[in-house]
């Protein structure tokens, strides 16, 4: 998972006032509730005193109550009641769950994973334009797969895989009817033209920031006049849009745990059928009809292939890329770099919060008088290694 980066973790409409709810994301059980001025809160979801799931418990007031002994903790974390010690009690401050950051933006709750920041110093969300600007119907559902999400997101970083696993079941012969077939044969010859473009050509990989972007031509090599135009924006740590002439949607995989991922996808209205539905409510059926597709037929066809890739997570290295590969090559390549960025970061502030102190700290080497010998002494390798050892003290 790459540190320091918004991640959405679920819709904001899923978020009430009248109980908590629970979700697993980042390797961690969250709660999420509303305080009663309406605002979001995210909290680790594991009650301190004897572990259970806030997620279970109910709303009292402006706090969440855990299910078994009814403790219950406010918007900051802290515990504010105890009931089997009384209302007078004196709490201590070690029962307090821990708050994570959230906002709410283009419809999903994004939460902050990384560093302790203050909040105006957090950043704000990477969200690419051809999302945050994009002014079409759309409806938006989302499910979990046993996958990790470099391989989902890979998934989506290219489609000469189409032609090969989406062919079999019923669903795609009204992929080849209505998308892929011409007017002049009445889509009748949809299936032969999906099957007949494998080949990749005019492909373009331009990078600007966090955000990357992909256009390439999926073409029939023997008939270059079946094509299909794709272009791919991806924005870490998570977003992939994808435009072709017959539809639209965005993507975002947000990690679960390692062996799980939140597909949370949204669909696009179809430009063909504005002019005929005129009320957004109607155009939204069409995107919710194909999401549920989606979920049913299309993506499970690809989890079945991602579910046996060997290794489980993909990286730098483990695969032989081929050149319309490169966006997927740059992906793993930045990924890698912001994992490495946010460790050094992390190691720098940790550093500055918790310096040696001087006794522990090495003698500089101009300083120490040579042996006559011009050896070093066992004394000055045993300074090193209590050093070290000082470091490893302090890390664990």
């Amino acid at each position: 998972m790459i540190p320091n980066q918004w991640y959405p973790i679920l819709e904001t409409s899923e978020v009430g006032n009248g109980k908590p709810t629970g979700v697993r994301r980042m390797g961690q059980e969250l709660v999420l509730w509303r305080d009663l001025d309406g605002n979001l809160v995210c909290q680790g979801a594991r009650c301190p005193h004897k572990g259970a799931n806030l997620a279970d418990g109910r709303m009292k007031g402006n706090t969440v109550e855990c299910p078994y002994h009814g403790f219950r903790y406010g918007p900051d974390g802290a515990c504010k009641a105890v009931p089997a010690m009384g209302s007078e009690a004196r709490i201590p401050g070690s029962l307090r769950v821990p708050v994570y950051p959230v906002r709410e933006a283009h419809g999903l709750v994004w939460l902050w994973w990384g560093e302790e920041r203050a909040e105006a110093d957090l950043p704000g969300i990477q969200v690419a334009p051809v999302v945050a600007g994009n002014p079409k119907a759309h409806s938006t559902t989302h499910w979990t797969r046993p996958v990790h999400y470099t391989r989902y997101i890979e998934s989506l970083l290219e489609f000469y895989h189409v032609t090969y696993v989406h062919r079999d079941h019923w669903f795609n012969y009204i992929d080849y009817l209505f998308l892929y077939g011409t007017a002049r044969k009445l889509g009748l010859d949809g299936k032969e033209r999906y099957l007949a473009a494998t080949k990749i050509v005019n492909h373009k990989l331009e990078t600007e920031g966090q955000t990357l972007r992909y256009s390439f031509d999926h073409q029939e090599e023997a008939d270059p006049q079946n094509t299909t135009h794709y272009i791919i924006t991806f924005t870490f740590p998570c977003q992939v849009h994808v435009q072709t002439e017959q539809f639209e949607a965005t993507s975002w995989l947000v990690p679960v745990d390692d062996g799980h991922t939140e597909h949370i996808l949204r669909w696009y209205e179809y430009p063909a059928f504005k002019p005929l539905l005129r009320s957004e409510r109607l155009r939204r059926i069409l995107p919710w009809a194909s999401l549920y597709m989606e979920k049913w037929i299309q993506d499970v066809q690809d989890v079945r292939i991602m579910e046996r890739q060997e290794p489980k997570i993909s990286e730098g290295g483990v695969s032989k890329f081929i050149p319309v590969d490169e966006l997927n090559a740059k992906y793993l390549a930045i990924r890698s770099r912001l994992i490495q960025e946010a460790a050094e970061s992390k190691t720098a502030k940790e550093t500055a919060a918790d310096p040696l102190p001087a006794a522990e700290a090495p003698e500089p080497a101009g300083k120490r008088p040579a042996p006559a010998n011009g050896r070093r002494t066992t004394k000055a390798a045993a300074n090193g290694e209590g050093l070290a050892a000082a470091r490893a003290s302090r890390a664990r």
